[in-house]
């Protein structure tokens, strides 16, 4: 893999990474909310103008736009794996924003993910 298939599959995945994490920050400030007939408006309005789920939406577009980029470089079959570094950075990202627990389980299943991505872009 050229380094700029490289940087472009990387920033497609950190990119859908950060979605994840803002779209998480913005549903933190909301707050638990229930799924009704009666809250959608005023929910969806609180969602709808939360900066940081605007963020996150505008994340995925712009990670949409470099994935294409991406695939028109690269066999889907190699790049389509490596999204599972987002797994890794997300584990990471929301245990040390959001507290989020990451057990010793959780480090296994990483290691495994990050020795899986090093094989496939190796081949």
């Amino acid at each position: 893999m050229k380094p700029l298939e490289f940087v472009l599959i990387l920033t497609g995945v950190l990119l859908n990474a950060g979605a994840q994490l803002l779209l998480k920050s913005g549903t933190r400030a909301v707050g638990h909310f229930e799924f009704s007939w009666a809250n959608i408006i005023p929910v969806g309005w609180q969602l709808a103008t939360q900066p940081q789920i605007i963020g996150g939406l505008a994340c995925y577009v712009v990670s949409v736009v470099v994935w294409i980029l991406a695939l028109s470089r690269v066999e889907v079959s190699l790049a389509y794996p490596m999204l599972s570094i987002g797994y890794v950075v997300n584990a990471l990202l929301a245990w040390w924003l959001f507290g989020e627990a990451v057990t010793a389980e959780r480090l296994a299943g990483i290691a495994v993910i990050i020795v899986g991505v090093a094989l496939v872009a190796r081949s």
